[in-house]
């Protein structure tokens, strides 16, 4: 948590402004040493907040979530989703024994809502697709495109750093209204506070919600590949995406996700090494079936 420095009346406006370099600094000073890798891609990221905190608040949030819905009663899509559910959650569930990391509990669940074309997984592996997004999918290898996008997000403890940056925003937030006098402030320090929050949405907190995005596509890719999958298929799904939801939206740099081509670029050049991987899958599994 980041620690907010109270303002007192005793602090000159001449102090108050050499207190906002001084903060940003401290706080370069807070992050840095809570820093580490991110699973498969290898990418920097702020550490999470525990997996023993998040994964209560996922499973709660799963309940919560899905007293307000109606789930699907259809036989096919409920078996469809957790069948590719569980063969990606193998081979997650292989990736974090092995990183001493507790398996999650997971569950899957299908929407029926045919407007929303989405689909998420909380912390602990608490996953949902709505019933919209199958018809995207088009078919089971589709479908693993989703799932391992989805579960990457939970894998990668996505939730924990996206927690730790929101108690980044606040600490630059109490020390930007300590540093320009929050009683009786001017016009111009209200609006430096407000450009430091605009200035953080867009330099950190966006950044890094398209760094997240761009993250869970490569490590899907790998889970898909490893759960006996077509990598291929993501091009394919991203480009039916991108169809269906006409190619229009916010520009990237002023959005939470990668612009659908700059994504499905950077399927095709991680596509090597997944397609390896695809076929090391398959011929162990040619190996292990039984002989006639």
């Amino acid at each position: 948590m980041v620690q907010v420095l109270r303002p007192t009346s005793s602090i000159s406006s001449r102090a108050r402004r050499g207190l906002v370099p001084a903060s940003m600094a401290w706080i370069v000073l807070w992050i840095l040493p809570g820093c580490s890798t991110e699973p498969i891609t290898g990418r920097w990221r702020v550490d999470p907040v525990a997996e023993s905190e998040t994964t209560p608040m996922g499973a709660l949030a799963y309940q919560e979530l899905l007293k307000d819905v109606q789930l699907s009663t259809d036989p096919a899509q409920v078996e469809l989703v957790r069948r590719v559910g569980q063969r990606i959650a193998r081979v997650t569930d292989a990736r974090m024994e092995a990183e001493g990391r507790q398996k999650y509990e997971w569950e899957f669940k299908v929407i029926k809502d045919d407007k929303s074309v989405n689909a998420w997984c909380l912390p602990g592996g608490k996953v949902a697709f709505y019933t919209a997004i199958l018809p995207v999918c088009a078919s089971e290898g589709g479908v693993a495109v989703v799932m391992g996008h989805e579960v990457g997000h939970a894998y990668a403890e996505h939730g924990g750093s996206r927690i730790q940056l929101q108690g980044i925003a606040s600490g630059l937030a109490g020390l930007a209204q300590t540093a320009l006098g929050s009683e009786g402030a001017s016009t111009t320090s209200k609006m430096a506070v407000a450009a430091l929050g605009l200035g953080y949405k867009v330099g950190v907190e966006l950044p890094f919600g398209r760094e997240d995005e761009s993250g869970a596509d490569h490590i899907g890719l790998v889970l898909m590949a490893e759960a006996g999958y077509d990598p291929r298929e993501a091009v394919a799904f991203w480009k039916r995406m991108q169809e269906a939801t006409g190619g229009a939206g916010t520009p990237q740099w002023l959005s939470t996700h990668p612009s659908p081509n700059n994504r499905i670029q950077r399927l095709e050049e991680l596509m090597p090494q997944a397609m390896e991987i695809y076929e090391r899958t398959r011929a162990g599994a040619a190996a292990a079936r039984p002989q006639p």
